[in-house]
């Protein structure tokens, strides 16, 4: 026999509607004479039905109160319906405006067959009329007045402090020092589709929130390796609430979807992870499949303003989620199936399915920049180039965080206008402080411009925003720059610390191991790039090592090998910079024949490429081809006019060697763009910061003018910036350009002067000579510089 909960038998008589003034429940209050339902001050549309219903329950709290029962108090008996359909739907709506769930009810819970109880406590107040006092005698009138004014005396005190809390403003629940957890959507719709996609748009929901910081799924798949788990086990109950406390997160936000009738239920709960107590809760209701992601849009707004975000931030940080990502419930699952490949297995196994997203949705401009950084990652300039631009055309249909993300992102990779991308990425991490890409970011761009002091200390304010690998690796590359080697190393040593590492920290490694002249660890660090994506990287340094020490040979072997390396990493971009570095240094050496040939392959293996070409023209006006040089000069000109570096640092290099290879040495006296701001900032084409290529061709100009004081200061800049410079061969034949100004010098000035000069001089050729003691002995400049030497000396 089943058990069946208890009925009450009831004349129609005992339903009667309240002669009560207010019911309050929770956070809510109900005003029956005005038919309104309120929730913290705030008014909650409900309709007519469901709000009898509402009413129906609240005078039986507790209590059992019948399908039957409700049919008579709520549906007349001779209005035609089908009533069990507009009971249905009538109970879902109001579960909907209390943020209720039929599987957990708060409020409303239902009794299968019979009806439904009220089980939350219900506070009950009449409709309160003031007695009218009796009048007083005479003779107790004083006295009586006295113990009224004690009694006003203590009410006034009362309703002040009363009136203080009743007043003040509610601490919120979540402060903007917390982090939350996103768990896994319960989906019990059948719809696989759901299916991860929510998470993903109400994680892109929650990011136009200044207020909010989700913990990022690194942090997660980190915590869930202390929980010794898989880094792929679901976030739901007590796996998430452990996560959350792990993590030291005030919140996890668990969300959910089912069904009602045709129509779909999205429920939202932010729980206390650790006491289990419920923050805040939202419910919405979506008519149809296509329009659940704006109602989980709206339902992540209020559920903002119910956790502590203030109302002003909410609505000027609000763009509708069907807006701000996509429509397409279809191309935002493919887009978290891209987001999942691209930190879990790397950016080039999520291209399959970002070029999916954007044939579901093209106006989807978050995929669009998720592919120029995946291809920026690639080292695939031109094409990145193209994401970013159609992603920067989108820009008007996306949030305040995604819209300074791309600004920054176009100006800094297509435009290259590192003024404005600096500016960007200052207004996204001044709005987004708790988000630790703009700030990291912007410490990039500051590299770039040469302000490496800034670049560091914004990057440790991304430290502290939160740990990552970037950062870390970023810091050690500043750290060197600034020619602080104990603080790179000791940045090295905290990533290693923590299990992080990569190319960017391995290549710092094997600078320091250069600087120190450390051949043992260079050794052992290229053990580490070979047979990896990045060994390529690696056979590079190499090469570029080799060819500092005058073993051009070698250093072209291994140049070769690089270049094969990274056609086989699909990577031809990094093949054609490597073929155009070594075109540079041959060009620089005096092998005027094999720079041309390699600057002519690096063109042929990436034509478009902006770096190799900027290396191309600058190698062919080295090497005397200046036809070849002046026609890519004009062409980058043409295709980069407000690019920083290209107008700042490469260009003006490309027409100062042209103009000593003319012989019009007051070029570099005339030329307003000689001298850049930017001279120190990384160059983005090399493996190292940079070559510091225009200082190097200046000195050479300033030495054919005949200035030797100004080309021996430009000389030694690249000696005092071994930090950026590293291997490269200008940190070389720096020495010798030292020897050769100071020489110069020793011919024009006064004897004494003349004499230190010849001095400085002959030192500097030591230096130069005793770093190329067991060079290639048939390299022009070497043989150039041994005839010098023995001359002066």
């Amino acid at each position: 026999m089943l058990n069946t909960p208890p009925t009450f038998t009831r004349s129609k008589a005992v339903i009667q509607p309240s002669i009560r003034r207010f019911a309050r429940f929770g956070s809510f209050e109900v005003d029956f004479r005005e038919r309104k339902l309120t929730k913290g001050g705030s008014r909650i549309r409900l309709q007519e039905q469901p709000f009898r219903i509402l009413a129906l329950l609240l005078e039986h709290p507790g209590q059992l109160v019948t399908r039957e029962e409700i049919r008579m108090q709520v549906w007349p008996q001779d209005l035609f319906v089908d009533f069990d359909a507009a009971l249905n739907t009538a109970v879902g709506k109001l579960r909907v405006a209390l943020n209720d769930s039929a599987d957990n009810p708060r409020f409303l819970e239902t009794v299968p067959r019979h009806g439904y109880r009220f089980v939350a406590p219900v506070a009950l107040s009449p409709e309160v009329e003031e007695p009218v006092p009796a009048p007083v005698p005479t003779r107790q009138r004083s006295r009586k007045r006295l113990y009224l004014w004690y009694a006003a005396a203590l009410i006034a005190a009362g309703a002040a402090i009363g009136g203080f809390w009743f007043f003040r403003p509610a601490a919120p629940k979540i402060t903007s020092a917390d982090t939350i957890v996103l768990t896994d959507f319960v989906n019990t719709t059948g719809d696989a589709s759901f299916d991860d996609a929510l998470k993903t748009a109400l994680r892109l929901s929650l990011q136009q929130s200044p207020f909010f910081k989700v913990l990022s799924d690194s942090a997660i798949a980190g915590t869930l390796q202390q929980m010794t788990r898989p880094a792929n086990t679901p976030l739901t109950g007590e796996v998430a609430r452990e996560l959350c406390q792990r993590a030291g997160s005030k919140a996890y936000l668990a969300g959910s979807i089912g069904t009602l009738g045709n129509q779909y239920v999205l429920g939202l709960k932010a729980v206390n992870c650790r006491n289990g107590d419920t923050l805040a809760e939202e419910q919405s209701l979506a008519t149809s499949k296509d329009k659940v992601l704006n109602a989980l849009g709206q339902a992540a707004s209020k559920l903002r303003g119910e956790l502590g975000e203030s109302l002003a931030s909410v609505q000027k940080f609000d763009v509708p989620l069907a807006l701000a990502t996509t429509s397409s419930l279809e191309a935002l699952k493919e887009y978290s199936v891209a987001v999942k490949a691209f930190d879990e297995k790397g950016p080039p196994e999520s291209l399959p399915h970002l070029q999916r997203v954007v044939q579901l949705d093209p106006n989807f401009a978050a995929a669009y920049r998720l592919l120029g950084l995946v291809y920026s990652g690639l080292a695939q300039t031109d094409r990145a180039g193209e994401y970013y631009t159609k992603a920067y055309q989108l820009q008007d249909h996306v949030s305040e965080w995604e819209k300074l993300a791309i600004a920054g992102d176009y100006y800094l990779n297509v435009t290259g206008e590192l003024d404005k991308a600096a500016e960007a990425y200052e207004r996204w991490s001044s709005l987004y402080s708790r988000n630790k890409a703009p700030i990291s970011t912007l410490g990039i761009v500051y590299a770039l411009q040469g302000q490496y002091e800034k670049a560091s200390e914004t990057t440790r304010l991304a430290l502290g925003v939160g740990p990552s690998y970037g950062s870390y690796a970023n810091l050690a590359l500043y750290n060197l720059a600034l020619q602080r080697f104990d603080d790179a190393q000791h940045f090295i040593d905290e990533a290693h610390g923590k299990k992080m590492d990569g190319l960017e920290i391995r290549s710092g490694i094997y600078a320091l191991a250069f600087l120190r002249s450390d051949s043992a660890a260079m050794a052992e660090q290229q053990k580490w790039f070979t047979g990896k994506p990045e060994e390529n990287y690696g056979l590079s340094l190499a090469s570029d090592t080799e060819a500092y020490r005058g073993h051009l040979r070698v250093a072209s072997e291994l140049t070769t090998r690089a270049v094969a390396s990274a056609i086989r990493a699909d990577s031809k971009e990094s093949g054609a910079i490597w073929l155009s570095n070594a075109a540079l240094r041959n060009a620089a050496f005096g092998n005027a024949l094999e720079a041309r040939q390699m600057a002519a392959k690096a063109l042929k293996l990436a034509p478009t490429g902006q770096g190799i070409e900027a290396e191309a023209a600058l190698a062919f006006a080295m090497a005397g081809d200046a036809s070849r040089a002046e026609s890519l000069a004009q062409e980058l000109n043409k295709r980069f006019p407000l690019d920083t570096q290209m107008q700042s640092l490469w260009l003006p290099a490309i027409r100062t060697q042209l103009a000593i290879r003319a012989k019009n040495s007051d070029y570099i006296l005339t030329d307003p763009q000689n001298i850049s701001p930017v001279e120190y900032g990384g160059m983005l084409f090399t493996v190292n910061p940079t070559c510091l290529y225009p200082t190097y061709i200046r000195g050479n100009a300033y030495l054919a003018a005949g200035r030797g004081k100004e080309a021996a200061a430009e000389f030694q800049k690249i000696i005092d910036h071994s930090g950026v410079v590293w291997n490269c061969w200008t940190g070389a034949l720096a020495h010798l350009g030292v020897a050769r100004a100071n020489k110069l010098q020793s011919t024009t000035l006064q004897r004494t002067d003349a004499d230190a000069a010849r001095a400085r001089a002959l030192s500097a050729y030591n230096d130069f000579l005793a770093l190329w003691k067991d060079a290639d002995p048939n390299i022009p400049i070497l043989k150039q510089a041994r005839a010098e030497y023995a001359k002066l000396h």
